[in-house]
């Protein structure tokens, strides 16, 4: 579904202006339908015959988790994974007559269904995958020796984090190299390790031997439950590239010129402009590390709010800027006036070339 989606926005971008929006709709609509169409064939290759069992398995796994705030969720998911399937067989059963518009019909409404699959379909086998038993924990004495080392280690710069996980009982589960005296031990973190409270749980020779014995990851979660799917994401709003904003201003004869590009820089609203963009980004991203829960997401989430009040500061003093500008109504003076290309000139087409110049020849001097 990712390579077919890549097609697809391949597709679709040559139905688009240079601003992103669709002008030639009928070969949209025909991307869409060939998208359509190739995921049907490849759900009904690949997934229809065994979407039941893996559902099944995945919530005889649920079933068997610790009780978690997470679980419900699960559950929620997989009835509307098992749901979506219902429709989608459905659809298989009683397909119009290929070609047909009654069967691109039949295709586009059982696509919201296709990319619900592609989308959460890894979460159903992730769950399914839950019955792998970890291997025995660290002693009491064990965990409080070894988190010593690592939270000395941590103070000197020589604890490196790899990678974190949740386990299916909610544990934050976090992966580094404990080095000393040059030899490196990987470690398994139970916690926030930018907080007090981690301890140490295991140590491994190496990363493959952690996996083995360490409880193994879930789905992570996601930023906006409700968000729309990466597969039916809605169509982008008009958008200007700076290295045009910059032409325009290279090209400008009179601030009123000048003062629009700028204004549409600032420019608020559905087609905003590049500033207000990346403030955006910056809200979002901001967003995403509280939702973190760990004492670094909310201390970088707090620059990033920073940064984007900032960023929305200076929108305001561009915007404010540009109006001054605009308001000059002044031109530039005509001593600046552009400089012509230097272009060779060619030689006429009947001019016959001049001979080349005879070879000179050194001779050595001959002294008596």
């Amino acid at each position: 579904m990712a390579a077919l989606d890549r097609e697809t926005e391949a597709a679709l971008d040559t139905a688009r202006d240079r601003y992103g929006r669709t002008v030639h709709h009928q070969a949209a609509a025909a991307a869409h339908a060939r998208r359509n169409h190739e995921a049907i064939d490849a759900y009904t290759t690949c997934l229809a015959a065994h979407a039941t069992p893996l559902l099944d398995a995945a919530r005889s796994a649920v079933d068997g988790l610790p009780p978690a705030r997470h679980t419900h969720a699960w559950r929620d998911l997989l009835d509307a994974l098992a749901t979506s399937h219902t429709e989608i067989a459905r659809a298989l059963d009683g397909l119009a007559p290929s070609g047909s518009a009654a069967e691109r019909e039949q295709h586009t409404l059982v696509w919201p269904h296709l990319a619900a699959w592609a989308d959460y379909g890894t979460i159903a086998a992730y769950l399914a995958e839950q019955h792998h038993q970890p291997g025995p924990g660290l002693s009491a004495e064990e965990r409080q020796l070894w988190t010593e080392r690592a939270q000395v280690a941590r103070r000197r710069g020589a604890l490196d984090l790899i990678e974190s996980w949740y386990a299916a009982d909610g544990r934050h589960i976090t992966l580094a190299h404990l080095v000393e005296d040059e030899d490196s031990t990987v470690v398994a973190l139970a916690g926030d390790p930018g907080a007090p409270g981690w301890e140490v749980i295991g140590h491994y020779a190496h990363e493959y031997a952690a996996g083995q014995a360490l409880p193994r990851a879930v789905p992570p979660g996601v930023l906006r439950p409700d968000a729309a799917s990466r597969f039916n994401r809605p169509e982008p709003a008009p958008e200007r590239a700076l290295q045009e904003l910059v032409q325009e201003v290279v090209e400008a004869r009179a601030a009123g010129d000048v003062s629009e590009t700028l204004l549409s820089v600032a420019h608020q609203g559905y087609d905003a402009g590049p500033m207000v963009r990346l403030q955006h980004v910056l809200s979002t991203a901001a967003e995403f590390s509280y939702a973190l829960e760990t004492a670094q997401g909310r201390q970088i989430g707090a620059r990033l709010d920073a940064l984007q009040r900032q960023l929305a500061f200076l929108a305001q003093e561009v915007n404010d800027t540009a109006e001054d500008l605009g308001a000059t109504v002044a031109v530039l003076p005509p001593h600046r006036a552009p400089k012509p290309p230097r272009i060779r000139p060619r030689p006429a087409l009947e001019t016959t070339p001049p001979p080349a110049p005879p070879q000179r020849t050194t001779t050595t001097a001959r002294h008596p």
